[in-house]
């Protein structure tokens, strides 16, 4: 989503009741009526530049916190969660959501929570029956929502972790990095690296036995893996009182999504080793986000390079603000990331319009699309298949940057695909490929029409 079309209302609300100032109070500071500081808090007009600059001026904000979208994000994740079914006949609107998030964003993180707890519970609770006791805690959401939480929250980008691998990368120098990454296990952890038949780990392809100090790597990884999983062992040997710290302050709520964090910590390490944040950058830059060339100059994979584009967040230094996201073939959202600004669904599938879901069918291809939202929002969305073809990779950024991108040169921006967001939650009624019925829809049977799909409303005069 562009800067401009993000909704500050709300934000600017909370800051004046926080800074207890009244509307008058407030507008004499920022150097505006306090009727236009009235139509900024209601989103009725856009927060200009130049009152962004007075705010961080007079009360001490940071732009890029105070301007970034985690309300809209929070609004997306709100609607999925009213568009469970359990919800039905509550008659929930969108502009109800709005007002809730504008007003008290932390109530709907609590309900967020609650609601992921139902979920956790749901099924258990209702194969345990009465056996609960009634001093059982109520189980929290799931550790892996709670480790991508935490990474949305850090915005993908973290500082002390960017040093540490550059610190690494410039020991290493420009020789060969998997034979200088085994070199420093070596010499510096007393730890012996070896390449072993599959067979003989079980199905694993790391394994790593802190008594023995041995490493050991499926001959199945090819090169750029086992370069990944070498720098990932030394993130977690070397780099522990990093990871120890980044973990703490996410207050994870289990043992297991401590161990998720650190792991997801230590991965980001290890790509941030193969691909050094500034020659990474120059090179994006350099060749207009030419994947096949990033993908040799830097000995990494796709989805490597897929991931490391979503990271590069540094404060003056940023990268495109991509969103990446990854499925299986039963569509299943196994990481998810956005700086883009489109929401990505937390807990529902995503809708079928995405070239994400055609990107199994085509092994070794990137294919393209100009995407649009019913709200208006534009995206390039960027979509392949993971070598080995379990998962299909998206990645997408708003069509503005489009040109900044060699993949969709000649893609027609007027005649971008009609997409949403997932069914429950998109408007469109006229939509053949709805799964089931929309939220915003009275759903309407009639047993003497047929349309394209069940749930597709092909009466113009009954859509609104």
């Amino acid at each position: 989503m562009a800067r401009e079309q993000i909704r500050l209302g709300g934000k600017l609300r909370r800051l004046r009741q926080e800074q207890r100032l009244s509307q008058v109070q407030m507008a004499e500071q920022l150097g505006i009526s306090a009727s236009y500081l009235n139509l900024l808090e209601h989103n009725q007009r856009a927060v200009t530049v130049p009152v962004l600059l007075k705010l961080a001026q007079r009360f001490g904000i940071d732009l890029d916190s105070f301007t970034d979208d985690d309300d809209g994000r929070l609004e997306a994740e709100m609607m999925e969660v009213f568009a469970d079914p359990l919800f039905d006949g509550q008659d929930i609107k969108p502009a109800d959501v709005k007002e809730l998030i504008g007003a008290a964003p932390s109530l709907g993180r609590a309900v967020l929570s609650l609601y992921q707890a139902f979920r956790g519970s749901r099924a258990p609770t209702a194969a345990a029956g009465d056996m609960a006791g009634e001093d059982d805690p109520v189980p929290t959401g799931m550790p892996s929502e709670e480790v991508t939480d935490f990474i949305q929250d850090k915005k993908n980008h973290f500082p002390d972790l960017e040093s540490a691998a550059e610190a690494l990368r410039a020991e290493i120098g420009d020789g060969d990095l998997c034979t200088g990454l085994i070199r420093v296990l070596a010499e510096r952890y007393a730890v012996d690296v070896a390449v072993v038949p599959e067979a003989s780990l079980d199905g694993l392809l790391r394994r790593y036995d802190p008594h023995s100090r041995r490493l050991l790597l499926s001959e199945r990884l090819p090169r750029s893996s086992r370069v990944f999983q070498l720098a990932h062992q030394i993130a977690l040997i070397g780099e522990a009182p990093r990871l120890d710290r980044l973990v703490a302050g996410g207050k994870f709520t289990t043992l297991e999504a401590d161990r998720l964090a650190r792991i997801a910590l230590a991965s980001y390490f290890a790509g941030a080793v193969m691909m050094p944040y500034g020659s990474f950058l120059a090179a994006v830059r350099e060749s207009r986000h030419d994947f096949d060339l990033l993908q040799a100059r830097f000995e990494a994979s796709l989805e490597q390079v897929c991931q490391r584009l979503a990271s590069l967040r540094r404060p003056g230094a940023q990268g495109l603000p991509f969103h990446f996201v990854r499925i299986d073939v039963a569509g299943n959202v196994s990481k998810r990331f956005t700086a883009s600004g489109l929401s990505i669904p937390r807990f529902g599938s995503i809708c079928a319009r995405w070239n994400l879901h055609r990107a199994l069918a085509q092994p070794g291809r990137l294919s393209a699309q100009a995407a649009r939202l019913p709200d208006g929002q534009g995206f390039l969305m960027l979509a392949a298949s993971a070598p080995g073809g379990r998962h299909a990779l998206g990645l997408g950024v708003p069509l503005g940057f489009a040109k900044e991108v060699r993949a969709g040169d000649g893609l027609d921006p007027d005649a971008a695909s009609a997409i949403g967001i997932s069914c429950r939650l998109c408007p469109r009624s006229d939509c053949d490929d709805r799964a089931v019925p929309s939220l915003h829809h009275p759903l309407k049977v009639d047993e003497n029409r047929r349309a394209r799909s069940t749930y597709m409303d092909a009466r113009p005069e009954d859509r609104s």
